[in-house]
């Protein structure tokens, strides 16, 4: 049974950069996701750092921090039918060199780092991430009880 959920993303600075936000926000409507919220924005460390605390113990959090401070990145709210999922789906796996073609980080990512977008893993995630970054204002009300 579909459930219609929320998810959060971002287009990392990577992909920003190099000009493939356009493609990927483009992915994720013709994957039948809709965007309800967005917004482009330069994180500062202590946002980054706030964002990935999770990884803070880990060897590769201040390498996180750095690339994700680097540029622009942009930020989406996405609703649909098992949302979730379907957007990690559409991303393919964290290492963009084991991601197959036709997925967002085998198409426009370059490692397991500059693999041009994040997803939530869960719902509960995905509510603490969509929080992190947009008010309750700047995100389109549900198309349907959620």
């Amino acid at each position: 049974m579909a459930t219609t959920q929320r998810t959060f993303g971002i287009v990392k600075p990577d992909a920003t950069a190099a000009g493939n936000a356009g493609k990927i926000l483009a992915r994720i409507e013709e994957n039948g996701l809709k965007i309800i919220a967005m917004k482009l924005m330069h994180l500062s460390e202590a946002q980054a750092k706030g964002f990935y605390a999770v990884h803070k113990e880990r060897p590769f959090f201040g390498e996180l921090v750095t690339f994700m401070t680097e540029g622009p990145i942009v930020a989406v709210v996405m609703e649909g039918d098992n949302a979730i999922q379907r957007w990690r789906d559409l991303m393919g796996p964290t290492n963009s060199d084991e991601a197959p073609a036709g997925t967002i980080r085998g198409d426009f990512g370059s490692g397991i780092e500059r693999n041009a977008s994040h997803g939530s893993d869960a719902p509960e995630t995905a509510a603490l991430e969509i929080a992190y970054f947009f008010n309750a204002t700047e995100i389109q009300a549900p198309t349907e009880a959620l």
